[in-house]
Parts: C-alpha cells; structure tokens; sequence
C-alpha cells in the first residue's frame, strides 16, 4: 500500500517514550544444519526453471478459483485456507560472511498430475515447493519442538490490495513444518465480496479478524503477522483481544503509535515519492465533489513499487488478484492502551529492497515506538513473501520459539 496518500494532511509527529529494541545479527547454524545451509543454492538456470513452473501452476490455480467465483455468483463457499513462511534476522548491516544464503527454488511435480479442483490445485501447488524444494530448510528447523512453544498458530494478515492469497508460499513451509496456518482475508479484500468502496471504518475493514480471534477458544493464542497496512490492523486488534495474542510480528509494516493514523505515519516520510504518485489512482464511488472511497494502484507499476525484486510469475498472480484499497481506515486514529496493546510482544521485519515502506520509514517506526527485537530480511522488497519466502519462513519459525525474558 506504502505512502500513497502522503500529500492529504500535514506532517503530525508522534513522540513516545522510547524503550530499548534488541536487533539481531544473522543467527548461527541451526546445529547440524550448517552443510544443508551449504547446498541452497538459487542461481542454477534448472532451479530458475523449475521455480517458474511452480509459480506457473499457482497462476494458472488463481485463475482457475477466480473463474470458479464468477460461476457461483461471488466469493463462494469453498474454503480457501493460506499462510506465510520464512525467518531471516538480521538486526546490522550484514556482512557477507554472516548472511544467509538466498532462498533456493522448488523441483516441480509433473504437469500430468489429474485435474484438481481450483481451491485443492492452489493448495496443492503451495505443498509443491515444500516437498519438491525446501528439505534442506526442513532439516535446519527439525530440532524445534512444537510441543514446547506458546502456540504453534500463525494468523497471517495481508497489506492494502492484497488478500490472504499472497501468503501462498509462506502457508505451504509453515504447514509442512508442524504449525498450524490461518490467512485471513479482509473486508473487500481477497474473495471477501464486500464492495470496497463501502468500507466506512477500520473496525469494519478489520471485522473478518476480529471475529476469528474473538471465536478462539478459551486460551488459546496466536502469533498475529500483519503486513503494510495490516499492521495498523493487528494493532487493533491487539488492543482488542491481548490475552489471546502471543506475539505480533510486523512485516515492512505500520507500527503505529496511540492516537496515531496510517496517514500520520507516511506523513513522517521526507521528501516525495514520484512513483507513488504516478501508481496511484483514486476512485470517488460517492462522487468527485466527495472524499475518496478507495485507492488503486496502476498495474504498469506494481512491479517497481511492490516487487522490484519478486519473481514474474508472483508478480502476474498480484496483477490479477488485487484490489483496492478502503480510504476511510487509513485515516483513522489508534487508539491503543499500555495495559492492553503495550503487554503484546513486538517484533519487526525490515525490508531494506522497500519502495513502498522505505527502510527509512521502517526505522521511523521503529524508533518510535521500539519492539522487542528488530530482523532485518536482506535482498527482501516490500513482498517478501514473493521475494524471500524461505528466508521469511525461517524468521517467523525462529520468532514463534522466542521465550519470555
């Protein structure tokens, strides 16, 4: 979503007390895995074959459920359950010879495989890339016992435009590890059918989430992961539901502050952005003499704005797949509380490759109101779920077994 709509309010800077943010450098060798390490490779002209089929597959599936959508009248009734996946922490820096490895591709399975439905054919292309591409990243994480986490329940929430359909990746590695996986789509997000044009609050923006925490059983908890705009969202909801939330991981995120919008937080960004401004479109469907009800994005640009360093195939399946953005909850102020969104864990995963939430932005935040820990995800754009999938998963893995101090 990034800082669209800088240029409609004055800067409002944001003071709060400031607390101490530990950032992390590249972790050490999971033990044992330092060889497996080794062999991710991603440079091979097979590995870049065989990463386009699989993401072939996975367009042509989107494709497919959208056809599927239209034939039933709208969102429809299958389930369509996704994720995220993939850790990388690094808090400096980063010098060559403590970075990870980047991200290898997946082997794929025969395109003679019997037709699937659409909803079992994305799901099916997400395992994909887990059976056929990640053993060695499976390997590296097989000594985390699941049984001794908090929780082992990730709730994925996606940015402005996108909907759960982006954590494809990220919800094939966590499943295949053990966790258990919930994408949520938003109000008018996804295959939610709510025009987003109607959308008047971020309390109904944020509705689908709130309900599904609000329906969680006496407790259990979950590790809320919001990215872009979705962090103003987790936040909510964190202010909400506390007791119910074990940790919260923001990814190239807004982190924002008490009685603080998503408007006031882009507004801190310096200077302008060309490429914003060129990509953004705004829709009036209450008339041009009215506010705006939404925001969309010109699909020539995404690549540069949102995926200057994501696969082409990831890039085709956003082209098709996102949606506008609602304006009313961008300028709506958090209200968040110490006692209930301050007892929530923090963490923060920069994407320094961002042209949407430049790293600049991110460590305006950061200072500002300082989590936890502090990760940053190299060679990550401001989809890191394109990008760095593997790496992602790793990091939020590495989160989820994060004790108590």
């Amino acid at each position: 979503m990034g800082n669209f709509c800088t240029c409609l309010a004055p800067k409002t800077p944001v003071k709060r007390k400031q607390r101490p943010t530990k950032r992390l450098q590249n972790p050490g060798p999971v033990p044992n895995s330092s060889n497996r390490w080794s062999r991710i490779r991603s440079g091979s002209r097979k590995d870049k074959l065989d990463d386009a089929l699989i993401q072939e597959q996975a367009l042509a599936a989107a494709i497919l459920f959208r056809q599927h959508q239209q034939q039933n009248g709208g969102a429809g009734g299958l389930p369509f359950n996704r994720s995220t996946s993939l850790r990388y922490p690094n808090g400096s820096s980063g010098s060559k010879k403590n970075q990870l490895p980047r991200s290898s591709s997946s082997r794929a399975r025969s395109l003679t495989d019997p037709l699937l439905q659409p909803h079992q054919l994305v799901n099916r292309v997400a395992v994909l890339g887990v059976e056929f591409g990640v053993w060695d990243i499976c390997d590296s994480l097989k000594d985390v016992k699941l049984d001794d986490l908090e929780t082992t329940h990730f709730v994925l929430v996606h940015g402005g435009g996108f909907g759960a359909w982006c954590w494809y990746k990220s919800i094939a590695l966590l499943e295949e590890g053990g966790f258990k996986v919930t994408a949520i789509d938003l109000t008018g997000s996804g295959i939610n059918s709510f025009d987003t044009n109607g959308i008047t609050s971020l309390s109904q923006y944020v509705n689908p989430l709130t309900d599904f925490l609000e329906k969680l059983a006496d407790g259990e908890k979950v590790i809320l992961v919001g990215h872009d705009f979705g962090g103003a969202c987790i936040s909510y909801a964190m202010e909400l539901f506390p007791y119910k939330i074990s940790k919260a991981v923001y990814i190239a995120a807004a982190m924002l502050t008490n009685g603080q919008s998503t408007l006031d937080m882009f507004n801190q960004k310096t200077g302008s952005n060309d490429l914003m401004g060129q990509a953004q479109i705004f829709l009036y469907a209450n008339g041009n003499d009215r506010p705006p009800t939404a925001i969309d994005l010109d699909r020539s640009l995404l690549k540069e704005l949102l995926f200057n360093q994501s696969p082409a195939k990831d890039i085709a399946l956003a082209s098709v797949s996102m949606r506008p953005i609602p304006f009313a909850p961008v300028l709506e102020k958090l209200s968040l509380s110490d006692l209930k969104y301050g007892s929530v864990r923090r963490f923060y995963v920069e994407t320094p490759e961002d042209n949407a939430i430049p790293i600049t932005l991110q460590e305006s935040m950061i200072n500002s109101s300082p989590p936890e820990q502090v990760f940053r995800l190299k060679g990550a754009d401001h989809s890191p779920f394109f990008s760095k999938p593997q790496a992602l998963h790793k990091l939020l893995v590495e989160i989820s077994t994060i004790p108590a101090t």
